[in-house]
Parts: C-alpha cells; sequence; structure tokens
C-alpha cells in the first residue's frame, strides 16, 4: 500500500473519531432541544449540527489535518460551507427516511449521518485543507 494511502486512510480515521465527538454533540444538542424544550425537529437538528460542525472544524484543524494556515476565518469559512451543505442533505435525508418512509427519525439521523461524513471528508480533503 502506497504511503499516500496509508496516510488518507489514517486522516480518514481521525476524521471519523473527530466526527464522532461531534456525532455526540450534535445528538446530545438535538436530543435535549426536540425532546426536553420542545423544539421542532429541523430547528433542534440544526442547532446540534451547527455546534458539531464547530467542534469538528477545531478537531480537524488541530488533529488531523494539522493545518498551519494563519487565516482561520476564510478556513473556517469554508469548513462551514461544507458542513452547510452537509446540513442540507443531512436534512433532506432525514426528511425522505422520516415524513416520508416512517422511519424512527434516530435511525433516519444515523443513516444521514454516513452520507454526511463522505460529503463533509472528501470536500474539506480538497478545498478547506487541502
Amino acid at each position: 500500500m502506497a504511503v499516500i494511502d496509508k496516510i488518507l486512510i489514517l486522516k480518514f480515521i481521525k476524521f471519523g473519531i473527530v466526527g464522532f465527538s461531534g456525532m455526540i454533540v450534535d445528538f446530545g444538542v438535538t436530543y435535549l432541544l426536540k425532546e426536553k424544550a420542545g423544539l421542532n425537529k429541523f430547528l433542534s437538528n440544526s442547532a446540534g449540527f451547527v455546534l458539531a460542525a464547530t467542534n469538528n472544524y477545531i478537531w480537524n484543524r488541530l488533529w488531523t489535518f494539522h493545518s498551519t494556515s494563519q487565516d482561520i476565518p476564510v478556513e473556517y469559512l469554508s469548513f462551514f460551507t461544507i458542513s452547510l451543505i452537509g446540513l442540507g442533505i443531512n436534512n433532506l435525508t432525514i426528511y425522505i427516511l422520516a415524513d416520508r418512509l416512517k422511519w424512527n427519525f434516530y435511525v433516519s439521523k444515523i443513516f444521514a449521518t454516513a452520507i454526511v461524513m463522505l460529503w463533509n471528508f472528501s470536500m474539506n480533503l480538497l478545498f478547506t485543507f487541502g
């Protein structure tokens, strides 16, 4: 296996670990806002996703991609824009699975999270930290 392949696999694993920490933030905030505060599921999902994206940016910048860019606002904006597109993919997937196909909301959210992880990794590798 080529060195570049090993580095890419290691970055993907680290991205997954960071993503798991973000998923805990995302699901925790979503659950609290939806179930405890009684807010709309899409608003709750969006708030959880935004907080998780910020958590993920910090950890991916420092640990996964070892970014040394001094232009943190531009880098964060790129990361956040990709995350917002991911949020759209996430909400659309939940809408299709939970509302249209009547899957359980949280099962739908897990499926949506997997799709968005692939989107976020590839786009951030190419554009934010590339």
